[in-house]
């Protein structure tokens, strides 16, 4: 994808000038299979490389030269260039700059946490990573091949990634105890800091539809492309005819039906700004609500009985792979709940990350605020909007489907 990736445009003109002289030679080349970085934007709303501005090309040219490559997520978190600005020296920093943790275990970790959420695309990008580094390649064998310090590390991702909440201090003293399979503390903070971001990242990778990297399984083919281009994410996006803007064939709500329910949300923040503004809830009020979201708000459904097969190249890298995200708010089972008031990330959290894993502390709070933050004071196609109050219910709702309050 150089001559279509790379911001340099010098790059971009000599690899396409190759690549026309391969095919002139009868040798097939692969294009990418799909319609751009994400399955839910046409490609004709992202940004184009070599038409971006100043500001964009600093950014795409710090992406490129710290991965070797435009990756489909920077593309598609390009649309909010601070927060991307802020992402890219986050990871610059956790994967190549000095730190306790060798190269090849960095990007390993990394694999144990994208195929923990089962995401075939963090797990292939960093497999090829994990062997431009030097790492041995009968650890992608299956966690069983890695050295048992990482095989170790294999609980406290799984509890990290799906239940949080029951992590106790024996999770941690069994990591830092283990005789010469041992983990210093400051290991274990750039590992937990590694699973976090990568646990992080595949919910970023699910929810933006991201489309595999042409170089991985999934991301190409040899065919010619279709006579059509049409491409489902246009019918989301509002690229459709007037008869698609109704019901379709399956029964979908309509586009009309979408715009009310802004309207409907718009009006929900009114009524809570007005409630909030009469009348502080208490602590006790506030208690009692979180414990009644905890029991009736979980979009997230789960079954004792259900059992979901990952796919056989992912599952590889973990363990026990039933093992999901359960609702911890069960009927008639007490389950102890993190409260930010005993430990929070300004009180605690940052200094400890600092002492043992310096500077790494500085860059996490940066991107908590930049995401706090973060707004164009819109909301569909209304301008001028305070999404303050729905910008903290939904930094409220996730901190309550983890257990925390």
């Amino acid at each position: 994808m150089l001559s279509k990736r790379c911001p340099f445009k010098d790059v971009r003109e000599k690899t396409e000038f190759i690549l026309k002289s391969v095919q002139e030679l009868g040798i097939r080349i692969p294009r990418p299979l799909g319609h751009g970085p994400s399955r839910f934007i046409p490609e004709k709303e992202i940004l184009q490389v070599g038409s971006e501005d100043a500001q964009m090309h600093t950014l795409f040219a710090d992406s490129f030269a710290a991965l070797g490559r435009l990756d489909n997520i920077t593309l598609v978190m390009v649309f909010h260039p601070q927060y991307l600005e802020s992402f890219l020296k986050t990871q610059h920093y956790l994967l190549q700059m000095d730190g306790p943790l060798p190269l090849h275990y960095r990007h390993y970790i990394g694999i144990m946490a994208a195929a923990r959420h089962q995401c075939s695309y963090l797990v292939n990008l960093h497999v090829n990573d994990f062997l431009h580094v030097g790492g041995d390649p009968k650890w992608l064998n299956g966690l069983e091949n890695a050295p048992q310090k990482l095989q170790n590390l294999g609980e406290l991702n799984k509890v990290l990634a799906h239940r949080p909440w029951l992590i106790t201090k024996e999770h941690i003293e069994g990591l830092l105890k283990a005789e010469e399979h041992s983990w210093s503390l400051a290991e274990l903070v750039h590992a937990v800091v590694l699973l976090t971001h990568y646990h992080s990242l595949a919910s970023f990778t699910f929810g933006c539809g991201i489309s595999p990297e042409i170089h991985c399984d999934g991301g190409h083919t040899f065919r010619p492309p279709s006579v059509s281009n049409y491409c489902i994410c246009d019918i989301t996006n509002g690229n459709h005819s007037v008869d698609e803007m109704q019901v379709n064939s399956a029964g979908n709500v309509s586009v009309s039906d979408s715009f009310f329910e802004v309207e409907a949300l718009m009006e929900k923040m009114r009524q809570l700004q007005e409630c909030r503004d009469e009348e502080e809830a208490s602590q006790e009020e506030m208690a009692s609500r979180f414990e009644i979201e905890k029991r009736e708000s979980m979009f997230v459904f789960s079954s004792d009985d259900e059992e979901v097969t990952p796919a056989r190249d992912v599952s590889r890298h973990f363990e026990d792979t039933s093992y999901g995200y359960k609702d911890f708010s069960r009927h008639g089972m007490h389950v102890p709940t993190f409260r930010v008031q005993d430990y929070c990330w300004e009180d605690h959290g940052y200094s400890l990350v600092n002492r043992l894993y310096p500077d790494v502390g500085q860059l996490i709070d940066e991107k908590f605020h930049i995401a706090y933050n973060l707004t164009y004071n819109t909301m569909a196609m209304h301008k001028d909007v305070d999404t303050s109050m729905l910008r903290r219910a939904i930094w409220n709702y996730i901190h309550c489907m983890f257990g925390i309050r």
